[in-house]
């Protein structure tokens, strides 16, 4: 057996299936880079200059790549958990909508502690009359989070649809990656460039 295709037959992915996984892997930290990257550069542009504030969002993309790398390799660690019975189209798209979920509820709770968002008083008062606060937002987020990946993982793997119009959706955000992954490519030189 060659060694470069261990990786392809421990995890039973394609070369072109590890490379969908990859890029959906990657997408995530670099569509909230990106925003942050907006976000901030009027204000470090105004403080030091455009240069700078450039080569601040060029380590943020060169940082956001890595956390793809390390999202990939938990992916494929989980890859292995999930049923080879299943073929490969249905494996990659729900591997591919668990990390998208998993990405939008992460950035839903950065969004609620950067957007500084009160609680409503309604929700407060009845927070304080349970007597188990806490527990009581535990259960709620279990709930509301394991609706959001228990539906779409069920519907993709019973609805040829779902599964369909779920391919067509990572293959138009896969080509958006490869795109993201030139910025990667230009934010590495600027880096380069601004540390020689």
């Amino acid at each position: 057996m060659a060694i470069y295709k261990f990786p392809f037959n421990i995890f039973k992915f394609s070369k072109k299936g590890m490379w969908t996984l990859f890029l959906m892997s990657s997408l995530p930290t670099h569509v909230w880079t990106i925003i942050l990257i907006l976000q901030d550069y009027a204000w470090v542009a105004e403080r030091n200059n455009s240069w700078d504030a450039i080569g601040v969002g060029a380590y943020g993309l060169l940082i956001a790549f890595g956390e793809g790398l390390c999202v990939f390799g938990v992916i494929l660690f989980l890859s292995l958990l999930v049923s080879k019975a299943w073929n490969e189209d249905q494996r990659i798209a729900l591997l591919s909508s668990l990390i998208i979920l998993a990405s939008i509820w992460g950035m839903i709770n950065q969004l609620y502690f950067l957007s500084d968002v009160e609680i409503p008083e309604s929700i407060f008062i009845l927070l304080i009359n349970a007597s188990r606060p806490l527990r009581f937002i535990y259960a709620i987020s279990l709930f509301i989070t394991s609706v959001t990946i228990v539906l779409p993982v069920y519907f993709i793997l019973k609805s040829e649809k779902v599964l369909r119009a779920s391919l067509n959706i990572i293959e138009r955000l896969s080509l958006l990656m490869t795109l993201y992954l030139v910025l990667d490519l230009g934010a590495l030189v600027v880096v380069l460039i601004r540390n020689l």
